[in-house]
């Protein structure tokens, strides 16, 4: 290999990337920048440099796949030695058959059917799914809680747990102890036990570490806490580490994941060398601009290297069968002949979004794939009660009547956790998310049961199956040529020249039962991730009525349209993209560089200084979302807070002309401004 050959092409800070010496290095790699390029031209150009021997570097990815793709990179790059690469869990294992292999030890049975044995240990204590309690303890696990600390965790975390928290920091505990009992391991124990073999034995550690001196990461704003001790204890005192993620990409805290660990890296280890990749190759500066938008303005801006495109698009549909509609419509008038499907992709946030999409695209003859097979058709709740209403000589009406009767999935703006009194460790029981995305899927193939029985004229169970496998028979193979319907988490890591983005509302983007500031944190972020898989092309739409099953519900837009549609208006007015996110900065400047306000004995709203303060501050969000003032908020409201000086959500939300979606939309701007006041005296 040619080291200078391997730095030919990039980017001065690809570069930078690249040869850097010294260590730790923190990569942090925005949308399209080329972070996979930086990660495995660094291994091969540390080689060729003769700085590293490619039998002593370890890259650990999160799959299979991405392990392999580093390896046909390398070997593309003109490496002949293999570097080891592979998942945490991968090479754990390896490391212990090895070490169980070297003493004799007779290895443990693998816990492959882990639901199974949950639902063992659950008896008849609960009605609960055993997979909700699976995904509760791998969460627990990933994040280091002990069981008698589960309760307080949990709760901070803003999750509901699948059982009361007492009970389910007993199974926790019963878990475990049923695991060794059997010699079984799970995947968890995997990592587990490589700290425990590698904490407990020196020269073991020294062994390990010798062999496996040149560490990589990938996508590190999706490593857990357990993950990131076996890093740790992989590294010893050693600084040769290069972690390469963006914080903005950080989306799997809800399993585990601490985008913290990342983004507050240097914090930890000030020695650290920390270069930014903000160069983006993907994407055209108008859907850029809209990647700005989808977080706020709150991070810094990718900088395009792709030629102009059409400005975004964003529409409104009276319901959803209206929006899947216009999507097929908008798919169809994309394509031309000998163009490929693939090359456009409809992204949603939850699968049960799908079905209306995935419906009209059929009937326009547009083929279709959803992304990963995990459509709501594909889901055990779904095929479960398709089972049983595929019975012969069943009553389909009342069958199906019966299953509306027992979903109240509809008014998703309130059902999920964080709305009861009591919120507490020991607090009933409420919704998990698990719990809404399963009634959300047997809602949408409820939709799909009444339309066979209109269009059926003697409708019976194996009639149903029948027609539903017709349904499926539509998706075409993963090597075939189709438009791809992904969700958001499923659409991380790919990119269309097309893509539309659908079902924008509230309820949806965020999803409803984000309720911490974490939460909705990974849900901004989560449109971000959306947004930036368009290459040419973006198209934004959401709908005013949706159906749930047999409910039809009125829907509010996302929170986030607004400074969304903000940047669209920027874009219609002809502006260049990059002076969106310096407007909305310098307006941001405006309020926050007001320094101290003299304090007053007596405080008139009309000559307040926070008065004039939130006015400039109306005015100026006004200017940023093309609206007029009083579509923020009203002299009366913004009199009403100079006079009585909330300063927390709830205080703000007791002012007159605050409802809920101005209090989710202006409320931490606002008690900024009134906080500076207070601290000023």
């Amino acid at each position: 290999m040619d080291a200078n050959a391997l730095v030919a092409g990039l980017n001065e800070r690809q570069t930078e990337a690249v040869t850097t010496t010294g260590g730790p290095i923190v990569v942090l790699a925005g949308a399209g920048s080329g972070k996979t390029r930086v990660l495995t031209r660094r291994i091969a150009w540390r080689i060729a440099d003769g700085q590293t021997d490619p039998r002593r570097v370890l890259a650990l990815t999160f799959t299979r796949k991405a392990a392999g793709e580093l390896r046909s990179r390398l070997r593309a790059s003109g490496m002949r030695d293999n570097v080891v690469a592979g998942t945490f869990h991968g090479i754990a294992l390896t490391q212990l058959r090895q070490r169980w292999h070297d003493r004799g030890i007779t290895p443990p049975t693998l816990l492959d059917r882990k639901i199974r044995f949950v639902a063992q240990l659950i008896g008849r204590r609960a009605r609960v799914e055993p997979l909700d309690v699976v995904s509760e303890l791998e969460w627990a696990r990933a994040r280091l809680v002990a069981p008698n600390d589960y309760g307080t965790a949990a709760e901070m975390a803003g999750r509901t747990p699948p059982l009361p928290a007492a009970d389910m920091a007993e199974l926790m505990e019963l878990y475990q102890q049923e695991k060794r009992r059997r010699r079984l391991v799970d995947f968890d124990d995997l990592l587990a036990l490589a700290i425990r073999d590698l904490r407990a034995d020196v020269d073991y550690a020294n062994a390990v570490r010798w062999r496996h001196r040149h560490l990589y990461v990938d996508e590190f704003q999706d490593v857990n806490p357990l993950q990131y001790e076996l890093l740790k204890t992989w590294r010893g005192d050693s600084n040769d580490l290069f972690v390469v993620g963006d914080p903005n990409q950080a989306i799997y805290g809800w399993n585990g994941a601490d985008p913290q660990l990342l983004a507050a890296f240097a914090r930890r280890e000030p020695e650290s060398v920390v270069i930014d990749l903000n160069d983006n190759y993907r994407s055209t500066p108008q859907i850029l601009t809209m990647a700005t938008a989808a977080l706020a303005g709150k991070s810094g801006a990718l900088v395009p290297h792709k030629g102009d495109g059409p400005v975004p698009t964003l529409n409104a549909y009276p319901n959803d069968l209206a929006e899947a509609a216009a999507i097929a419509d908008a798919i169809k008038m994309a394509h031309t002949v000998g163009d490929s499907w693939g090359r456009q992709a409809v992204l949603v946030r939850t699968n049960a979004q799908l079905v209306p999409i995935e419906q009209a695209l059929a009937d326009e003859g547009i083929p279709v794939r959803v992304r990963g097979g995990k459509g709501p058709l594909a889901t055990k709740e779904v095929k479960d009660e398709l089972r049983s209403l595929s019975r012969p000589g069943i009553d389909l009406v009342a069958a199906l009547s019966q299953l509306d009767a027992s979903l109240t999935v509809g008014d998703d703006t309130t059902s999920g956790p964080g709305n009861d009194a009591d919120t507490g460790p020991n607090a009933p029981r409420g919704k998990t998310a698990a719990d809404i995305e399963r009634e959300q899927n047997l809602a949408a193939f409820s939709r799909l049961v009444h339309e066979y029985l209109t269009i059926d004229p003697d409708p019976s169970g194996p009639g149903l199956n029948a027609w539903v496998a017709t349904l499926q028979a539509g998706e075409l193979d993963v090597d075939g040529d189709a438009v791809e319907l992904a969700t958001f988490h499923g659409a991380k890591g790919l990119e269309w020249e097309v893509v539309h983005v659908a079902g924008l509302e509230k309820g949806f983007v965020p999803i409803s039962y984000a309720k911490t500031g974490a939460q909705l944190a990974e849900e901004q972020r989560l449109l971000y991730v959306a947004v930036t898989r368009a290459e040419s092309e973006l198209h934004l739409t959401w709908a005013l009525e949706r159906s749930f099953g047999t409910k039809t519900m009125k829907r509010q837009p996302s929170p986030h349209l607004e400074m969304l549609q903000s940047a669209i208006a920027h874009l219609q007015k002809g502006h260049r993209p990059i002076d969106w996110k310096a407007k909305i900065n310098l307006n941001r400047a405006k309020v926050s560089s007001k320094g101290p306000i003299p304090k007053k004995t007596e405080r008139n709203p009309v000559d307040d200084p926070l008065f004039d303060a939130l006015r400039e501050w109306r005015r100026d969000r006004a200017r940023a979302a093309d609206v007029p003032a009083y579509v923020i908020f009203s002299d009366q409201t913004l009199r009403a807070i100079a006079k009585r000086r909330p300063t927390t959500r709830s205080q703000l939300a007791g002012m007159p002309g605050i409802g809920p979606v101005k209090l989710e939309r202006y409320a931490s701007e606002v008690l900024d401004l009134v906080s500076a006041d207070v601290a000023a005296g």
